[in-house]
C-alpha cells in the first residue's frame, strides 16, 4: 500500500506509538498514581475537547469499573464564559489534549488548582500551556502528527487511560492486557488496504449513523467524528440503547449504520440488535470479532479477537479511522487538510 498522506501515514503508525507510550511512560504513570491514591479524591472531574472529549468518555467507563471513581466531563464554558465554576476541592482534574494550547481547558485546570484539586494532563505537548498548569504531565509520546484528524494521539490518549486506571488498581494483570494491544493493532492496520477498498461501495453516501454501548459508546462517537471531519457526510454517535428510543425510525432499506460490537457481555444484545435493523433493511457495516455481528454484515470489517472489553476501543476504533480515510479518497476530498478546520482549536 502506498502511504502519500500524512493521514495514511499515521494511522499505520499506532502500534509503534502505543508501544513507545508502554515503554517511556510507565514509571511516570506509576507515579501519578501513587499522587492520586495519597490524595483520595471522591470523584475525577474529565476535561477535554474534540477527540480527547471521546477518549474521555472511554474514561468515565474504566474509571467506574476499574477504580470504583465517579467520573463526571467538565463544562468548560461553566469557567470561562460564565465564570461560575463548581466546587473540585475533592477532585481530581484529569485533562486531556493532544495539543494542550486550547485556553478552555487549562482555565479548567488552572481553577482546579486553585481549589486544591489533584490536577493532571495529558497531553503530546509536555512544553505546552496546560502541561505548565498541571500538578502532573503524562506524555503520549505519539510523535508529530501533521493531519488535521487525530489518529494516534487518540489511540494513545486511550492508552495513558488505561495504564493509569491499571497502575492505580495495582494490576499487573491489566498491564499484560495493555501489552498485547498494539500486536492486536497492527493486526488491523495489516488489513488496511482492504478496508479502504470496501469503503469505495460508500462514496455517495452522505448520512449514517454509528452504533456501540459501553467501553465502545467513545468508539462510536470517534468514528462518527472522523466521517463528519473527513468526509462531511452527517455520522451520528449513539449508544444501541438510546437508539431504540425514538431514532431508529431513521432506519429503511439502504440506510448505512456502522456498528461496533465488541466479544463479552454486550455480543449477544448488539447481535441482536443488529438483526432487527437488517430486517428493517438496513445497510450494516460492522467492525467486530464476533461472528454472528459479521455474518449480518453487508460490509465486515474482522477485528482480532482476544481482547478484553475493556481494553478494546484502543484497537476498534482504527477500522472506523481506515474507513473514513478510504471514503475520503474515494470522494475526492483532501485527507490531510479537511475544509473549514485547523490542526490546533483554541476555544474559549
Amino acid at each position: 500500500m502506498t502511504k502519500d498522506s500524512h493521514l495514511q501515514t499515521e494511522i499505520l503508525e499506532q502500534p509503534e506509538a502505543l508501544r513507545r507510550l508502554l515503554h517511556e511512560e510507565r514509571d511516570t504513570i506509576e507515579r501519578v498514581a501513587e499522587a492520586i491514591r495519597q490524595r483520595n479524591p471522591r470523584y475525577i472531574m474529565l476535561v477535554a475537547r474534540g477527540s480527547s472529549d471521546n477518549a474521555g468518555r472511554y474514561g468515565q467507563y474504566l474509571f467506574g469499573a476499574a477504580n470504583h471513581l465517579p467520573v463526571a466531563l467538565a463544562t468548560p464554558s461553566l469557567f470561562t464564559l460564565y465564570e461560575s465554576p463548581p466546587r473540585m476541592s475533592d477532585s481530581l482534574v484529569l485533562a486531556i489534549s493532544q495539543s494542550g494550547q486550547s485556553p478552555d481547558i487549562v482555565a479548567v485546570v488552572d481553577e482546579g488548582r486553585r481549589q486544591g484539586a489533584l490536577t493532571i494532563a495529558l497531553t503530546n505537548d509536555s512544553d505546552s500551556p496546560l502541561a505548565q498548569t498541571a500538578d502532573h504531565v503524562i506524555h503520549l509520546h505519539a510523535g508529530q502528527e501533521w493531519a488535521v484528524a487525530a489518529t494516534k494521539t487518540y489511540t494513545t490518549s486511550l492508552m495513558a487511560l488505561a495504564m493509569l486506571s491499571s497502575a492505580l488498581a495495582g494490576s499487573s494483570e491489566r498491564f499484560e492486557v495493555l501489552a498485547q494491544v498494539p500486536d492486536h493493532l497492527a493486526r488491523v492496520t495489516q488489513q488496511a488496504d482492504t478496508i479502504i477498498k470496501a469503503s469505495e461501495r460508500y462514496r455517495y453516501m452522505d448520512a449514517c449513523v454509528v452504533v456501540s454501548r459501553g467501553y465502545n459508546y467513545a468508539t462510536s462517537y470517534e468514528i462518527a467524528l472522523k466521517l463528519k471531519e473527513l468526509t462531511y457526510i452527517l455520522a451520528e454517535p449513539y449508544s444501541s440503547a438510546d437508539f431504540k428510543h425514538g431514532p431508529v425510525a431513521l432506519v429503511a432499506h439502504g440506510f448505512p449504520v456502522v456498528a461496533v460490537v465488541p466479544q463479552g457481555k454486550l455480543a449477544a444484545e448488539l447481535t441482536s440488535f443488529l438483526s432487527d435493523l437488517r430486517e428493517r433493511g438496513a445497510e450494516l457495516i460492522v467492525v467486530s470479532a464476533h461472528e454472528a455481528a459479521l455474518q449480518l454484515a453487508q460490509t465486515p470489517l474482522r477485528l482480532p479477537g482476544e481482547l478484553p472489553e475493556w481494553a478494546s476501543p484502543i484497537v476498534n476504533v482504527v477500522p472506523g479511522q481506515l474507513f473514513a480515510l478510504g471514503l475520503t479518497m474515494a470522494k475526492g476530498y483532501d485527507v490531510d487538510q479537511p475544509r473549514n478546520i485547523q490542526k490546533v482549536t483554541r476555544t474559549k
